[in-house]
């Protein structure tokens, strides 16, 4: 398994859904940073299960523990270990269908590149639970951008079951965001959002959707082309998010219909600086960081735990069989995944501030 990501600024996740705790090692955080336990659960407190009518009611606290790297509230410069336990599980579900892998989950691939051996409960490994220790590394990446850099990281709910938002302002996302159970600065959009998913659950089935985020104040010329461009790590940070299947930056596969002189992001001068006069690149030209605002677009499939019968097969017998989905799933993955894709962007983006040394080694 792969379960590290970064080069100066390093996580590495560990846990599983039903095992005893999830976590994360940050490795790389410069030394004198302050940092205690209230910004970690301040970030955890958005992702937590059970937060809202339309969220799983696996009812976990998620209070996390800061283990090592933090003395007298500063970052030591040594490695930031941070976990949460699991204390609200019941894997009797998962024993009872051991041999019916899931549709939309990875528990047959999984099975054969393991032999069998994986922890199958919950999705172990593979469970969206282990994102908590993404949020984790993404609030102290979050505070060393903002405090180092003056870089602000913010994710939205742009669409839910094909209904979209209006493109908000910066303002409304800080301001409305956090006050809907979708997470979605379009208020009015918000209440259909919310509709559309108690209409599917219902109905035994879920939605899938769109997160955007959005980086503000990056300086100019962040990345390492060819191969770590900005959006290649980006982009592999949100695959690494359970259920991901499209990323896309600026005006993203809307570029397949248009003409250059429609594409392309003039230059002009403002207040004595050159900016563009638009963002259809989404803040990322030959891989590098162009000054203007990074924008960017995960989308997430449905949940693939629904209540409906699928067929799948039984794998000690391999005849087909039906499955009913038992258990305490989300009817929409996307409101709790806005805190987790703001995370690992925040976490390359800091990456790569410390490779680019816009971000010196001590905060001193």
């Amino acid at each position: 398994m792969s379960n590290s990501l970064g080069q100066r600024f390093r996580i590495t996740s560990f846990g599983e859904s039903h095992g005893r705790c999830v976590g994360v090692v940050v490795d790389g955080c410069p030394a004198g940073l302050s940092l205690s336990e209230t910004d970690i659960q301040r970030e955890l407190d958005r992702r937590r299960p059970a937060q809202s009518t339309i969220t799983t009611s696996r009812a976990e606290d998620d209070r996390v523990e800061l283990l090592s790297g933090v003395f007298n509230g500063h970052t030591t410069g040594a490695p930031i270990c941070m976990l949460i336990w699991n204390r609200v599980f019941d894997s009797d579900e998962y024993e009872r269908r051991r041999w019916t892998p899931r549709p939309g989950h990875a528990d047959y691939p999984a099975h054969v590149k393991f032999g069998g051996f994986n922890d199958y409960r919950g999705g172990g490994r593979f469970s969206g639970r282990i994102t908590a220790g993404y949020v984790m590394a993404g609030a102290v990446a979050k505070k060393l951008l903002r405090e180092r850099l003056g870089v602000e990281v913010l994710a939205h709910t742009a669409e839910i079951g094909g209904i979209r938002a209006k493109e908000p302002t910066i303002d409304e996302i800080r301001d409305n965001v956090e006050t809907n159970q979708v997470r979605c600065a379009d208020l009015k959009a918000a209440k259909e959002m919310m509709a559309a998913i108690q209409s599917a659950s219902a109905d035994g089935d879920s939605l899938g959707g769109v997160v955007k985020c959005v980086v503000l104040n990056l300086p100019i010329g962040v990345g390492e082309p060819v191969f770590d461009t900005l959006e290649g790590d980006l982009s592999k940070a949100l695959f690494s998010i359970p259920a991901v299947k499209a990323v896309e930056f600026g005006l993203g596969r809307e570029f397949s219909a248009l003409r250059g002189s429609q594409s392309n992001d003039e230059y002009a001068i403002r207040d004595g600086k050159v900016v563009t006069a638009t963002n259809r690149a989404g803040g990322i030209l030959g891989g590098l960081s162009d000054g203007m605002p990074i924008v960017c677009r995960a989308t997430f499939k449905p949940t693939p735990s629904i209540k409906k019968p699928q067929t799948t097969v039984d794998l000690r017998s391999l005849h087909e069989t039906t499955l009913v989905v038992g258990g305490r799933h989300d009817p929409c993955i996307v409101p709790r995944a806005v805190p987790v894709v703001e995370a690992m962007v925040a976490v390359i983006i800091a990456d790569h501030a410390l490779r680019s040394t816009s971000i010196a080694q001590t905060t001193e």
